[in-house]
C-alpha cells in the first residue's frame, strides 16, 4: 500500500474501528483478491468486532496497491458511504508538474600536461591552485594486539543476570502424512547441540518437539506471559520445514508437524514491547533453522583467493515448501497512541536466518545443518570475546563455503533492530539450569 494511503487509514482507525462492520467487506476483499480465505479466517478469530474491524484495517495496510481502492469500492458496494467520503478527504490534491529547467551545460578546456609533470593539470587562462588537504579521522579504534577493530560505541546490553534468561527451543523432526513433508533427520543432533551451548550461557532452556501449529502458538504464547523481569534476555529457536509468505516486516514461516504454518513475524509479535513488558528495552534473540523458500542457490564463479568451498556430503536434505499467504498480526494496539516517551515496537529484536529469503536451507543428516553446526561452532570459539552480530557475520562467512552436492550454495542472514552491542555471559563450566 502507498505511505499516503497508510497514513489516510492511521489517521482515521478510530472511525474506522467505530463504524466499519468487517463482515461486511469479507467476500469483496476475497473476490478482489486483496485478502485470502486464511487471512479472513485469521480476522474473524481476533474477536469482537472492534477487534476484527481494527486487524482488517492492519492487514490492509500490508496487502499492495489495490488495497485502499479495493477498501473504498467495497464500502461504497454495502452503502457505507461516509466512510469512503471521510477516507477520501484525506488523499491530497493533485499538483501540476512543475516546468522543465533548461540547463546549460559549462564547456571546459581539456587539461595541457607539462613537460615536468603528469599529476598536475594546467588549464589555460585559469590559476592554478593546489586542492585543500582535509584531514580524515578514523570511525573505528585499533586495539589490542589481536589487531581487532572496534566501532566506537561502547553501549551494551546488561546481560548479568543469573540466570541470564529463557530459551525456547522448538524442534520439529517428525511430520504427519497429511502435511505432505519429510520427516527432518539429523534436527535431534542440532537440538541437543543448541540446547548445551544456552546452558552454557546461562540460559534456562526448554525444548518442545514435534509441535502443531497451534501447539507452537500456545508456547511462544506461554513464554510471552512469563515474567521476565528478573531477567536480560530472550531467546527463540525454531528448528523446523519452511516456507516463504508474504510479510511487512520480517520474511519466511515455520511449519507445524500437521501441516500449517506459523509466520516468522507473528512468532517475534509475541516477545514484542507490545505484547511482553517485562522484556521491553531487553534483548530478543530468534534463531530459524528453515527454509525460506524454494530457490536452490548455485552461486557464481569468484577469484581463486575467494573460492575456498568445503564439500557438504551426499546426505544433504533441505527444509522448504511452496511459497503461501498468511496474516502476521497477534498485538491488538490502542487506536490512539498516548503521548509519553516510547521505543518502536521491533526494537530489541533480532532475527538469525539460516538461508536468505526464497532459498533453501541444507541440512546433513548425519551431522544436522549447516547452519546450526556453524553457529555452535562460533559460539564455543568466540562468545567470551566478541558481540553477537560479530559473531553472525562470521557464521554467515563459513557457510557461504560450503556447497551441497557440489553444486548448492547457502546464505545465512539476519534482521537486526538491537539497539546496542550484546555480549553472552560464559561460564567457566556448562551447568545445564533446568526449565
Amino acid at each position: 500500500m502507498e505511505e499516503r494511503h497508510k497514513r489516510i487509514l492511521q489517521r482515521n482507525r478510530v472511525n474506522l474501528v467505530s463504524e466499519l462492520n468487517p463482515s461486511d467487506m469479507y467476500d469483496g476483499l476475497l473476490s478482489k483478491g486483496i485478502f485470502t480465505q486464511d487471512m479472513i479466517d485469521e480476522i474473524k478469530r481476533s474477536g469482537t468486532r472492534r477487534d476484527q474491524a481494527r486487524q482488517l484495517v492492519r492487514d490492509l495496510e500490508t496487502r499492495g496497491s489495490r488495497a485502499f481502492p479495493a477498501l473504498i469500492e467495497c464500502l461504497r458496494e454495502k452503502g457505507q458511504h461516509s466512510l469512503p467520503d471521510l477516507l477520501l478527504a484525506g488523499e491530497p490534491q493533485s499538483q501540476p508538474l512543475p516546468l522543465p529547467v533548461h540547463v546549460r551545460p559549462v564547456v571546459r578546456p581539456l587539461p595541457v600536461y607539462t613537460v615536468d609533470t603528469v599529476v598536475t593539470p594546467v588549464y589555460p587562462s585559469q590559476p592554478v591552485r593546489p586542492l585543500p588537504i582535509t584531514p580524515v579521522y578514523p570511525i573505528w579504534i585499533y586495539c589490542g594486539i589481536n589487531a581487532c577493530f572496534s566501532f566506537m560505541f561502547s553501549q551494551s546490553y546488561k546481560m548479568d543476570a543469573s540466570p541470564c534468561g529463557h530459551c525456547l527451543i522448538i524442534n520439529n523432526v517428525d511430520f504427519e502424512p497429511q502435511s505432505e513433508l519429510n520427516n527432518r533427520t539429523g534436527s535431534n543432533i542440532d537440538c541437543d547441540k543448541l540446547e548445551k551451548r544456552f546452558q552454557s550461557l546461562n540460559f534456562i532452556v526448554l525444548v518442545k518437539r514435534n509441535l502443531k501449529q497451534k501447539q507452537i502458538r500456545q508456547e511462544l504464547s506461554a513464554l510471552s506471559k512469563k515474567d521476565h523481569s528478573q531477567c536480560d534476555c530472550c531467546v527463540v529457536i525454531m528448528l523446523s520445514h519452511g516456507t516463504e509468505v508474504s510479510h511487512n516486516r520480517f520474511p519466511g514461516a515455520v511449519h507445524g508437524v500437521d501441516g500449517p504454518n506459523v509466520p516468522v513475524q507473528l512468532i517475534t509479535n509475541y516477545l514484542n514491547g507490545q505484547n511482553c513488558p517485562s522484556l521491553q528495552g531487553k534483548p530478543k534473540l530468534f534463531f530459524i533453522q528453515a527454509c525460506g523458500g524454494g530457490e536452490r542457490d548455485t552461486g557464481f564463479e569468484v577469484t581463486p583467493d575467494e573460492d575456498r568451498p568445503c564439500i557438504g556430503g551426499t546426505d544433504d536434505q533441505t527444509d522448504a515448501m511452496p511459497m503461501s499467504s498468511s496474516s502476521d498480526s497477534l498485538s491488538t494496539p490502542s487506536d490512539e497512541p498516548d503521548a509519553r516517551a516510547t521505543l518502536p515496537t521491533p526494537s530489541d529484536i533480532l532475527v538469525s536466518y539460516s538461508t536468505f529469503p526464497g532459498y533453501v536451507s541444507w541440512r546433513d543428516t548425519q551431522a544436522g545443518s549447516w547452519y546450526v553446526e556453524t553457529l555452535d561452532n562460533v559460539l564455543e570459539d568466540n562468545a567470551a570475546d566478541n558481540d553477537l552480530v560479530t559473531m553472525l557475520m562470521m557464521v554467515n562467512h563459513e557457510v557461504s563455503q560450503n556447497s551441497a552436492k557440489g553444486v548448492y550454495k547457502q546464505m545465512p542472514g539476519s534482521f537486526n533492530f538491537l539497539r546496542k552491542l550484546l555480549y553472552f555471559q560464559v561460564l567457566p563450566c556448562q551447568r545445564p539450569i533446568q526449565a
